[in-house]
């Protein structure tokens, strides 16, 4: 293989590579025994008809297109890796050239390459100044929330329904004095204002009392899925069978003492105000960075080639679907359910593989300015943490690991400390005032 590289207009750039007579022999080769059992000759039991007579019959070059296809990419793939001038942001675009009298062919392949970035001025980025506090009603809230955790279910016997209540009812629904199929159930638990039942059937059985038959009356959705009874009105006959309700356990240092290390309520309650800022804080830090790198696209200059987007938008495709799969749903499913079609959902993601992409060369191109390298102890814990991510002991993942594994890795976290940078330098500005004299806002 032999090949000469051109850069061309759009930031992208062309091979012209040569394939030698041995390496294209040896691809049509494998193109003739992968048709070989599909060619039928009269004289000869089909898929034993030798490649020669094949080719006097059609022609020389009866497999030169599969040939073509099995040694291009083989070939591009050996120019990339020699060609280290170039950083190749797209997968190529093949054109053949020519099948030359001595069994050598050409071809081109086009690629995107890096562009060229303009920095605007990124030391002292203007952000958001963002306050961290942690009042006494966000440490409330997170000990209502371990109480719901931490709530019992218990039978109600002295009282009527009201709403929060769990009720057992058995039911039998009826449109047009007929019961309809799907409208009966026994032994059900209906959370009262979950709002699960139609219009306003949890309502009605407020204020009724364990033993009661209630009719309860109620007006299917126009748009119902069952067309057959969209819009009309239904009389369900409930039978309420008992009542159970959330206990939530006492505020009280017994509390603590059960749900924390904790021995007292009020050290608890310390605590939880502790983590709440630590997670406040390291929330802010996030967002902070997140708008300096943001306005660091935003500022600067660079011409993406259209086929490196085509590319990101092509992987954003390919990580939705794998989305949807882990939620149990397939791609086709889903476009069939929202009505969505490829090429609506590739221009709908455009827009942001852009964005990320001008992010990513903004960040690569500060990491070349301000000559950003990793340390060896972060690049050693990266990968403790990837070997951990995949299962594998470090230094078994760290064997296996190429030169251009260990560049990868190298040059994410220089990209993530040029954001890093990026924010330490930014300049953070008031953008509103904040009402600290509410009452209702005390700081715990």
């Amino acid at each position: 293989m032999s090949y000469t590289v051109e850069k061309i207009e759009g930031n992208k750039a062309k091979f012209t590579i040569t394939v030698e007579s041995e390496a294209f022999n040896a691809a049509r080769d494998k193109a003739f025994k992968k048709n070989q059992k599909k060619i039928s000759v009269p004289g000869f039991r089909k898929g034993k008809v030798p490649r020669k007579m094949i080719e006097r019959m059609y022609g020389k070059d009866v497999f030169d297109d599969d040939a073509i296809n099995m040694a291009a990419p083989d070939a591009y793939e050996e120019a990339m890796n020699a060609e280290t001038d170039l950083e190749i942001i797209s997968r190529p675009s093949y054109d053949m050239v020519d099948v030359n009298d001595d069994d050598t062919f050409v071809f081109t392949a086009t690629v995107a390459i890096r562009p060229e970035v303009k920095l605007g001025d990124y030391k002292g980025i203007e952000v958001e100044k963002r306050t961290v506090k942690v009042l006494a009603a966000d440490v409330n809230a997170e000990l209502d929330r371990v109480r719901e955790q931490n709530s019992r279910m218990v039978e109600v016997t002295d009282r009527a329904v009201k709403k929060d209540d769990i009720v057992k009812i058995d039911f039998d629904g009826y449109v047009d004095d007929k019961q309809f199929q799907g409208g009966k159930g026994e032994d059900y638990d209906l959370v009262i204002g979950s709002h699960s039942f139609i219009d306003n059937f949890e309502d009605q059985l407020i204020g009724k009392n364990i033993g009661d038959d209630v009719d309860v009356n109620v007006t299917f959705p126009e748009q119902y899925h069952e067309a057959s009874l969209a819009g009309k009105p239904a009389l369900f006959k409930v039978k309420i069978k008992g009542i159970t309700e959330k206990e939530l356990p006492a505020l009280d240092d017994e509390f603590a003492e059960e749900v924390s290390e904790f021995d007292t309520l009020k050290e608890y309650k310390d605590d939880i105000k502790k983590s709440l800022t630590e997670k406040r804080k390291k929330e802010a830090a996030d967002a902070k960075e997140a708008e300096a790198v943001e306005k660091l696209a935003e500022t600067a200059e660079m011409d993406i080639a259209e086929e490196a987007i085509d590319d990101q938008v092509e992987q954003m495709v390919q990580e939705f679907g794998y989305r949807l799969q882990m939620q149990g749903m397939d791609p086709q499913t889903y476009m069939q359910m929202t009505g969505m079609t490829p090429q609506v959902l590739m221009g709908q993601m455009r827009p942001e593989a852009e964005r990320r992409l001008k992010t990513r060369f903004a960040l690569e191109a500060v990491v070349e300015a301000e000559k950003i390298t990793p340390d060896e102890a972060d690049v050693e814990k990266e990968i403790e943490d990837i070997a951990k991510m995949y299962g594998q002991k470090p230094e078994e993942y760290k064997k296996n690991l190429t030169d251009r594994d260990l560049n990868s890795i190298k040059k994410e976290l220089a990209v993530k400390k040029a954001a890093e940078f990026i924010a330490s330098k930014a300049k953070e500005v008031e953008t509103k005032k904040e009402d600290d004299t509410k009452e209702s806002e005390k700081e715990d």
